[in-house]
């Protein structure tokens, strides 16, 4: 595959009102090491999601505990708040210098987060917030989901989603909010989600996968994967985020790189189209 005149192919879906290319960009690599603090060269990481919007892509995931706080900065001083991209972020997780990722989703914490986040942003509205982790042993699953609910009838957020979450937690937040989305880890390899995965094909909520190319993961498979991309002319990368954006119509892949040769081999995955045999052999690999 050639990777000039580098452009988003992917289907689209819609997330509320607005439609999205399927193949976003993950905005997590844009801070330091071990996800904390800023990158050393921090014009580069704008570049990047510049880049990524030139290049067609319009679906942007990110969350408050990046860096904390540098992804969506970042974002926010390279694009602003453009009306033909959707920005997504997240809250519901403290960092600390050691990098833990603590789960913490107190309502007032919720609603204290959202106000950083569209500052840093630069916008109004949030278009899409994530419970980006649920935090049942020290608040109750449903007072977290009610303050996101209540952000959105307050216009502060547009759509809300959900993030590492079963079936029954999806099912539970929609008593109180619509859910437009779950973001879970699923990957060629790591198929835990794949019954969140089936609830959200059946009610057409999106399906957001991180670590969807996932190194480790592309290595349990890597006879079938590098067979499959030399018949393709592909990388292993790119034909794994081409199953992703074959396995279902709902999935929404968000590959993230800081480096913009990288964007560009994930942005061209979405033009490889494998065939059913390429599919069938995938899907069945880790089943």
């Amino acid at each position: 595959m050639s990777n000039d005149a580098i452009t988003n192919e992917s289907d689209t879906f819609d997330i509320g009102e607005t439609t999205v290319h399927r193949l976003g960009f993950g905005a997590m690599r844009l801070c330091g090491d071990d996800i904390i603090g800023s990158p050393e060269d921090e014009e580069t990481a704008r570049e990047v999601v510049r880049h990524a919007v030139d290049c067609g892509v319009d679906f942007i995931d990110t969350a408050d505990s990046y860096g904390p706080a540098v992804s969506e900065r970042l974002i926010g001083e390279a694009i602003g708040d453009p009306d033909d991209v959707l920005v997504a972020t997240k809250a519901g997780l403290l960092r600390n210098r050691e990098g833990d990722w603590i789960a913490h989703g107190n309502p007032d914490y919720i609603r204290n987060q959202v106000l950083t986040s569209l500052d840093r942003l630069r916008t109004d509205t949030i278009d899409l917030y994530q419970f980006h982790r649920p935090d049942d042993d020290k608040t109750p699953f449903e007072d977290s989901v009610q303050a996101f609910a209540e952000l959105k009838d307050e216009g502060v957020v547009e759509q809300v989603g959900l993030s590492n979450v079963s079936v029954d937690l999806i099912e539970r937040a929609r008593e109180h909010v619509e859910v437009a989305t779950v973001q879970n880890r699923y990957n060629l390899n790591d198929r835990g989600s794949a019954a969140a995965l089936e609830y959200c094909e059946e009610h057409d909520i999106g399906f957001i996968p991180w670590a969807p190319i996932n190194g480790g993961d592309l290595e349990e498979h890597a006879d079938l994967v590098d067979e499959i991309a030399a018949d393709h002319d592909a990388t292993r990368r790119q034909v794994a985020l081409a199953w992703l954006l074959e396995r279902s119509p709902v999935v929404l892949p968000i590959p993230g790189t800081s480096d913009p040769e990288h964007l560009e081999s994930n942005v061209a995955a979405s033009r490889l189209s494998l065939g059913d045999d390429d599919v069938r052999r995938l899907t069945d690999a880790a089943d």
